[in-house]
């Protein structure tokens, strides 16, 4: 990855995001644990770990997010903050029955704009974010090919959330804009309109990164959250 030296502009970021298909090297707005730090982690610091990961293309997305789904929604009597019925509110109507994925929708506004649109707005609230430029095929895969260790808490191999993503490109219009130490942010060009569409997206949401639900806003809860993402052009993702 070529890291900048100093921060990004947006008009850089979409110029280089409109030339992709021709350069090969997606941008990405990166952020840093501790912007006050002259290290920049990870970025700076070289906290990045390619040699690492797998490969996307080795993973099922579906599959994944079953296997998380099941994970995080099990109830261990033994360790575990909330009781039985506690957990399982927490993921209501589903409880710990994973529904399925979306299905994804028709994308009626151009994801680049879109993805434009929030890289302003991103350099806007976090102004010393870099850019980054990485070869990889798409903003998904850019993650796993840089070495991005956000989710390490709750799995080391990027792949696997690269492989989630980069399914969302394909059924919602996202696009990877903006990536800090542990967080992910994505611009969606066909988000959930109804509550049953959304609860569904928050089903995956939850799967792919528990803590949106778990350390989000009050309440902690699916269908508070499917609330918040219903019509809503960027998902925002933080791992504690």
């Amino acid at each position: 990855m070529w890291l900048s030296d100093g921060p990004a502009t947006p008009e850089l970021w979409t110029r280089i995001h409109t030339e992709h298909a021709r350069s090969g090297l997606w941008p990405l707005l990166l952020d840093a644990l501790d912007p006050n730090d002259g290290e920049f982690r990870p970025w700076g610091s070289g906290e990045v770990f390619p040699e690492e990961m797998s490969s996307p293309a080795s993973h099922d997305p579906a599959d994944l997010l079953a296997q998380w789904w099941a994970t995080y929604t099990a109830v261990d009597e033994d360790d575990d903050m909330l009781d039985a019925t506690g957990r399982l509110a927490v993921t209501a109507p589903f409880g710990q029955v994973w529904p399925g994925l979306a299905a994804g929708r028709e994308t009626e506004t151009d994801p680049g704009q879109l993805a434009s649109e929030f890289a302003e707005a991103f350099l806007t609230d976090c102004p010393r974010s870099r850019l980054g430029l990485v070869a990889a095929p798409s903003g998904a895969e850019a993650l796993t090919a840089v070495g991005w260790a956000g989710p390490a808490n709750y799995d080391n191999d990027t792949a696997k959330f690269s492989a989630v993503v980069r399914d969302w490109e394909n059924r919602f219009g996202a696009r990877v804009v903006a990536v800090g130490f542990s967080t992910l942010h994505l611009s969606i060009a066909a988000p959930p309109l109804s509550e049953h569409e959304a609860l569904l997206v928050a089903a995956e949401h939850f799967a792919f990164c528990p803590d949106n639900i778990w350390q989000g806003s009050r309440p902690f809860t699916l269908a508070a959250y499917a609330e918040r993402i219903t019509g809503a052009h960027r998902w925002d993702f933080w791992w504690d």
